[in-house]
């Protein structure tokens, strides 16, 4: 127990993910048997292996594995710090109880590694300490820590988070964003069903698969985006990946694990688009989908900003510095081009942004 005269603390639990090979280790009687276990290819060897050893040292009954992960019962805790003991990851931290803002990670590797490890990982890109006003986060083994005698809630590392790892219980982070994933790919029905005769069962073997009679830059519909995506911010419609942009933060999640580097981030304020990202010749696109772009050329020719050009026979648009003029959209003559209106920043968002470092809070 704590003494009266202390803040009273509750454990964080800093893993989130599912990439140290929960489904396979949490059978084990006890973590530290898991772990000796040992960790395969492609898990993360810093995580929750979800055996529970914390659950069964909790006296109070306030930690629980949901779905291989640790949950907290706040009302039954009294941050005895028991739990902190018993992982053997060092995983728990006792936080003061009324903190807002998590870096729910340990993973120590670079970020090259830890992106193909887990899409819930920290990258140590320090944006998030960048943007800090009162220097609370610092860079620890290319992982985020957060001094919370420091910290004061204002949102900044969240906004500020390439990731969206950071976890704030007052904010929505749908709402607290300032970029959204984009597919380019709006017809790739036709390809899924190639690839599911063909018995390709996820998108990196439909990748690797070379049919004839379709668009093999396109969608392949499996989901793997999908499955990678901890906002449900993506879903497949008729063979391909569409985003809901009130859900996407633009984590880029789903931009590593597509094996055809489809999703591309852009600014969520809105932007004209162009959902193609075929490399084969204008005719033979023309001839394996109907909604490509064409690469005609009109849209370069007409932009009085000159932000289209094309690339391997496709208009590609430089989407930060669009005005939405419409002009591309009027004289797109196969009605490629997309229109996103994305809603305006929230007050929230455009508070925390001005809170940080070189800015002022209006």
């Amino acid at each position: 127990m704590q003494p009266n005269n202390l803040e009273k603390q509750i454990p964080s639990i800093k893993c989130s993910g599912c990439a140290a090979g929960k489904s396979r280790l949490k059978y084990y009687a006890t973590c530290e048997e898991a772990v000796k276990a040992g960790f395969a290819d492609g898990e993360c060897s810093y995580g929750c292996v979800g055996a529970g050893s914390c659950v069964a040292a909790c006296p109070l009954g306030a930690l629980s594995v949901v779905d291989g992960s640790v949950k907290l019962d706040k009302e039954k805790c009294d941050g005895c710090g028991d739990c902190v003991a018993a992982c053997v990851q060092g995983l728990i931290h006792m936080v003061p109880e009324d903190a807002s803002n998590f870096v729910l990670c340990s993973n120590k590797d670079e970020e090259e590694k830890a992106l193909k490890l887990c899409g819930h990982s920290c990258i140590g890109c320090g944006d998030c300490a960048e943007a800090c006003p009162q220097e609370a986060i610092t860079i620890v083994d290319n992982c985020a820590v957060i001094d919370y005698e420091k910290c004061v809630g204002c949102a900044a590392c969240t906004v500020s988070c390439r990731k969206k790892i950071i976890v704030d219980t007052y904010h929505d982070l749908a709402e607290l964003k300032s970029t959204t994933a984009f597919v380019r790919c709006r017809g790739g029905w036709h390809n899924h069903e190639v690839y599911v005769a063909a018995g390709a069962t996820n998108c990196r073997e439909a990748a690797q698969m070379d049919l004839d009679g379709h668009c093999s830059y396109g969608c392949a519909g499996f989901g793997d985006c999908a499955k990678a995506c901890r906002f449900d911010a993506i879903n497949i419609e008729q063979g391909t990946a569409k985003v809901d942009h009130l859900k996407c933060v633009g984590c880029t999640a789903c931009v590593h694990v597509c094996p055809q580097e489809l999703p591309v981030i852009v600014p969520y304020k809105g932007a004209k688009l162009v959902p193609c990202a075929s490399k084969d010749d204008p005719e033979t696109r023309k001839q394996l989908c109907w909604v490509g772009c064409a690469g005609c050329g009109d849209c370069v020719d007409n932009c009085p900003d000159e932000l289209i050009h094309l690339e391997d026979g496709r208009a590609v648009i430089t989407p930060d510095r669009c005005e939405d003029c419409n002009i591309c959209s009027y004289v797109c003559p196969h009605n490629v081009i997309t229109t996103r209106e994305m809603p305006a920043f929230t007050y929230v968002q455009v508070r925390a942004m001005a809170a940080q470092k070189g800015g002022a809070a209006k």
